[in-house]
């Protein structure tokens, strides 16, 4: 199978691994087997520990991804009743559980589905022509998946507007609300996303991958619950090579060398 005819292109290079979804003709939006393949590529990452972050990007300038592909032969929609999860859910998820800094480049189009795909990733960069939104209340459906995510990282009124209206956002907005990290111009998003890329893999791999996994754990924990657990990690990552290398290279004032052990 040709690059050109893969749902998602995946390339690894200087420990990052590049996710493109690929299909430009229908502005990248999730059918099935793209699910799937992100599903596998996620849960893959976290297990290679050469791979210190994920950039996930849309194919063309048109989208980063326009939510499910409601074509009625992609199967996004399909609902096996003896399964209590769906795969989109599942893909999501994988993704919150995937140990590796994932950073979205958004140009174009983000919407519904492609909403979900931005809020799993932990940094975004955004093309100042990029637009956001929750279409689903305009085809009689709702963000139901989504809205798991993303309600938690938007201020209550904004987001029942979003939901509600379907209408979109500009990425100044989406900036302002905390969607984002960067705005740039469409001829620099992608050397705005290398830069904050390359100040996630200078440092250690372990750290990073502990502390992300620490983060989602206590996610949904009440404060008592939540400190005691990260007062266990604490006594954990003086352990691990990656710390005691750091503690050793800032004593003698040297760039470390991270093992990601």
């Amino acid at each position: 199978m040709s690059s050109s005819e893969q749902v998602l292109i995946k390339e690894l290079k200087d420990n990052v691994l590049y996710l493109t979804l690929n299909r430009p003709e229908v502005r990248n939006s999730l059918n099935e087997t793209l699910i799937y393949a992100l599903r596998d590529a996620f849960l893959e990452a976290g297990k290679q520990a050469d791979i210190r972050a994920i950039l996930l990007s849309g194919s063309g300038e048109k989208a980063f991804c326009s939510g499910a592909d409601l074509n009625p032969n992609a199967k996004t929609f399909g609902f096996d009743y003896a399964e209590p999860t769906t795969a989109y859910a599942d893909m999501l998820r994988v993704a919150k559980a995937t140990p590796v800094p994932m950073i979205a480049v958004v140009k174009g189009f983000c919407l519904a589905g492609g909403m979900g795909l931005l809020t799993v990733c932990d940094m975004a960069v955004a093309s100042s022509s990029a637009k956001f939104g929750l279409p689903e209340v305009k085809v009689g459906v709702f963000p139901m998946q989504v809205a798991a995510l993303l309600q938690r990282m938007m201020s209550p009124r904004k987001f029942n507007e979003m939901c509600y209206t379907g209408e979109m956002i500009e990425a100044t907005e989406a900036l302002e609300m905390g969607l984002v990290n960067y705005v740039a111009e469409p001829e620099q998003v992608e050397e705005k996303a290398a830069w904050l890329v390359s100040r996630v893999v200078d440092k250690s791999p372990t750290a990073i991958r502990r502390g992300k996994h620490a983060l989602t754990t206590i996610e949904g924990m009440t404060f008592e619950q939540g400190i005691a657990y990260m007062e266990s990690q604490v006594g954990l990552l003086p352990l691990t090579e990656d710390a005691k290398e750091g503690l050793a290279a800032f004593a003698e004032k040297r760039k470390p060398v991270w093992t990601g052990r």
